[in-house]
């Protein structure tokens, strides 16, 4: 067995089984995408740690690869079904678009940075991963073109969800995402049914994505 397949199972049994993730089909997609693939090379020896990895320097935070336990679980918190369509926004390099599409019926992954989205659509090539695409545009507007979707999973957090994203998402559709300002986070998962209605799940920290942050207010 090569040093990163012991990794990844090792991920697996102490990372994710260990912070109530049970899902067996997102068990065995995290045990069968190669995360080492998604960092950059410098990165690679430590690409089951579980950290996050810094993958652009993006102002004002950067853009992050989320450790494994956090999307692994804001990933089942979607409860994605075999005939779901689902929506990744802020796709990175697409590790999250690869592990979905082995649970989901369909997955597109929205990223607005070129070289990220170029990496994406290169691993998923290279994987055969033909239920999952790449489209590029602003994280903050979504992807109208292709609503309604069964689950939005943003990548990242948001302090403040735009209100355009009601409209893509199905009836009974689920949107996860980690919410709020350092230190004070949590994921959180909205349902629509009319409108959204959401609550906390679990505590977790991640960087804000771009066009997702509150509008500061002037003190005078």
């Amino acid at each position: 067995m090569s040093q990163f397949a012991t990794a990844r199972r090792t991920m697996v049994d102490n990372q994710l089984r260990t912070t109530d993730v049970t899902d067996a089909r997102l068990l065995a997609a995290f045990s069968t995408v190669p995360r080492e693939d998604f960092v950059g090379d410098e990165q690679k020896a430590f690409a089951y740690i579980d950290q996050a990895h810094q993958l652009s320097a993006t102002p004002p935070a950067g853009r992050w690869l989320l450790a494994p336990s956090p999307v692994a679980k804001l990933i089942q918190l979607a409860e994605i079904a075999g005939t779901d369509k689902v929506l990744v926004v802020g796709a990175l390099t697409g590790y999250s678009v690869a592990i979905i599409a082995h649970v989901a019926g369909s997955v597109v992954g929205l990223e607005e940075e070129a070289a990220l989205a170029e990496a994406a659509e290169a691993h998923i090539a290279a994987l055969g991963l033909t239920n999952a695409s790449i489209v590029r545009g602003p994280l903050a507007a979504g992807f109208a073109a292709a609503a309604p979707f069964d689950v939005i999973l943003i990548e990242g957090a948001i302090e403040v969800l735009p209100e355009g994203f009601a409209g893509q998402l199905a009836d009974g559709g689920r949107l996860v995402a980690v919410e709020g300002a350092a230190p004070a986070m949590q994921a959180k998962i909205y349902v629509k049914a009319g409108g959204l209605t959401g609550r906390n799940a679990f505590g977790s920290s991640a960087k804000v994505l771009p066009g997702f942050a509150k509008a500061r207010e002037f003190v005078f």
